[in-house]
């Protein structure tokens, strides 16, 4: 998800303007009902989690006016979780059209669109349960140190 491989963070705006890529995908998708925009926000995510670019904050960066530690930095690894889950989606939402599975296509895509949308507004629910699943983690491991 990162603009370039080794950054401390993503830029809050970059990746805000991500999200905003993919609620304007989807919805396209819906209104049109051309669900093969939904592979534009799903290529680029695919981009960010395997070669470490994506292509939306990339292009989004050149119109960064200050210097990249100006702004508000997100969490790689956060920020690389939450992908995961927006590419299941997105993945889920245009194999599900694809195969005529109307119902799961707008449960895929509307919990897509809903976290990006909440996300854009400022409560990460990606962030939230990456949290709950590190102390899960974390309380597991204590108990079973016991």
């Amino acid at each position: 998800m990162s603009v370039t491989a080794g950054s401390s963070g993503i830029p809050r705006p970059l990746v805000k303007t991500n999200q905003a890529f993919i609620v304007v995908s989807v919805v396209s998708a819906w209104i049109t009902g051309w669900s093969w925009l939904l592979a534009l926000p799903l290529a680029a995510g695919l981009s960010g989690l395997f070669l470490g670019v994506n292509p939306v904050m990339k292009l989004a960066s050149r119109f960064l006016r200050k210097p990249r530690s100006a702004y508000v930095l997100e969490d790689q690894e956060q920020q690389q979780f939450n992908q995961s889950i927006a590419v299941f989606c997105l993945a889920g939402g245009l194999v599900s059209f694809l195969a005529g599975w109307t119902v799961a296509a707008y449960i895929f895509t509307i919990m897509v669109a809903v976290a990006a949308t909440v996300a854009i507004l400022g409560f990460c629910i990606g962030c939230f349960i990456h949290y709950q699943w590190k102390m899960y983690s974390y309380r597991r491991k204590q108990q079973s140190s016991r």
